[in-house]
């Protein structure tokens, strides 16, 4: 493994936005990072990938930076998990649409005692998979909630379907996300809408996996880079081929570029069906079909 991808964020006022983000483009650059960096007057969110050798400056940067606190998580990977450096400012860390107090937040539950309460069983506690619908596919929690949801955006609406399962007066609520930020955003909102009891994993799953394992975990993570999946811990594969059925959770982007959407395929399928994800996206802006074994996310065809 020759590179690391590295993610934290940060919820910090930010008084000049503009500035901190030119001088973070810039040293990403001098280090060849490539990822997506968001800044917004909440903070930051960061995800990005870069060679070993650099990760001892990248390090000594950041004790320095005014991310200093943030919680940095690490993994392992052959390659640059993205294709390019992105650094952006944004309204928002993440689309959720709804204003939150993040002071609000819900406590944090460290990995080990997050499997504490899971090992316990309670009945009067529920597991809320705060993801997306194509993530928790591949995989989650045992037992999880896990809402048919498919951006974040939809959150704040599916507190009502929660609302008719949890008592929000006398039951607890577990959350977990990724890397953690989204669980920042969700506690917040159904702590304003009147549950009591609301914690959430510390730094995701990502964090739960490096220090616990796979244990009560279900599948394969999605991560939002070109790797879409990671292993951990069995190689259990929960989702399925669209068109065979059998077992596969490789996923590809719609190689119609109207469409786009994502979904799982085995390799056989996928090629007879020249990486569509049905027959009426034969027609229109269609990309070539991209036939290696660990396929990446669709790129934008040049010039289009």
């Amino acid at each position: 493994m020759s590179h690391l991808a590295l993610s934290f964020y940060q919820f910090f006022p930010i008084e000049s936005v503009e500035e901190t983000l030119t001088s973070l483009k810039k040293t990403l650059e001098e280090l060849d990072a490539k990822g997506r960096i968001y800044i917004s007057q909440e903070g930051i969110n960061a995800q990005l990938s870069l060679e070993k050798g650099a990760y001892d400056r990248f390090c000594c940067w950041k004790r320095e930076s005014p991310f200093a606190k943030a919680p940095l998580k690490v993994q392992e990977t052959s390659e640059h998990a993205f294709e390019k450096l992105t650094v952006k400012m944004r309204e928002q860390l993440c689309a959720f649409d709804v204003p939150v107090d993040f002071s609000e937040a819900s406590s944090h539950l460290s990995p080990q005692e997050w499997k504490e309460r899971l090992d316990a069983k309670d009945p009067n506690t529920f597991v809320v998979d705060v993801r997306n619908r194509y993530e928790s596919d591949v995989g989650h929690f045992s037992g999880a909630i896990l809402p048919p949801v498919d951006s974040f955006r939809e959150f704040p609406a599916y507190a009502e379907e929660l609302e008719k399962r949890v008592d929000k007066n006398k039951q607890t609520v577990l959350m977990y996300c990724t890397g953690g930020i989204r669980c920042e955003y969700y506690s917040a909102y159904l702590k304003k809408r009147g549950f009591k009891q609301v914690f959430q994993l510390q730094g995701g799953v990502i964090q739960y996996a490096e220090e616990m394992g796979a244990s009560h975990w279900k599948g394969k993570l999605f991560v939002f880079d070109d790797r879409m999946t990671v292993p951990i811990g069995s190689q259990e594969v929960l989702s399925t081929c669209i068109y065979c059925e059998e077992p596969s959770d490789l996923y590809y982007n719609c190689a119609n570029m109207d469409c786009n959407k994502l979904f799982t395929c085995c390799p056989k399928c996928v090629q007879a069906k020249k990486g569509l994800c049905s027959s009426s996206c034969s027609s229109g802006r269609v990309r070539p079909f991209d036939e290696s074994e660990h396929p990446k996310p669709f790129r934008k065809l040049r010039g289009s």
